[in-house]
């Protein structure tokens, strides 16, 4: 569990992070550098999942050996799909993602971050998102120092 302790709010427990796979955590299906590496040190706190449309068909290979649960998505329906995985963890969950097929699950998660990196974000994903970060890296890192988290969402 990772607390993030927003001042003038409920503690935010959360224990699931979702990540978005192309656009996100991975460029042209490839992870992004240093992203497998924070996610090792995320997953001591947190449960990793991985939902995706695999638009490039190489998140399982990329994906071996991380503590991330992946789940493919067929390639209708994934907005819906995305929010429904989202609304049936159990507990605070973190979703992050760039793309339109995300914007509900950003929008249903306890704390929503879009991120824009060159494959850029859609807007309905960057309006339903508590935060955006310019890279994965970013965001990622502002998980796993909740301190950079408070001083952005505080009131």
């Amino acid at each position: 569990m990772l607390p993030i302790a927003l001042p003038g709010q409920p503690i935010l427990e959360l224990h699931h992070l979702v990540l978005d796979f192309n656009g996100t955590l991975a460029l042209r299906g490839a992870v992004v550098d240093g992203a497998a590496e924070r996610c090792q040190l995320l997953s001591q706190h947190l449960q990793i999942h991985c939902v995706t449309g695999d638009t490039y068909g190489t998140a399982r290979t990329a994906l071996d050996g991380l503590p991330i649960q992946l789940h493919v998505l067929p390639p209708t329906g994934q907005s819906l799909a995305k929010c429904e995985y989202v609304t049936q963890l159990q507990g605070g969950v973190c979703a992050v993602g760039n793309g339109w097929n995300d914007r509900l699950m950003l929008a249903e998660a306890d704390l929503g971050l879009a991120v824009m990196m060159s494959e850029g974000v859609a807007s309905a994903t960057l309006m339903a998102a508590d935060a955006s970060f310019s890279s994965i890296l970013d965001a990622l890192d502002a998980l796993r120092v909740p301190e950079r988290m408070i001083a952005l969402l505080r009131d």
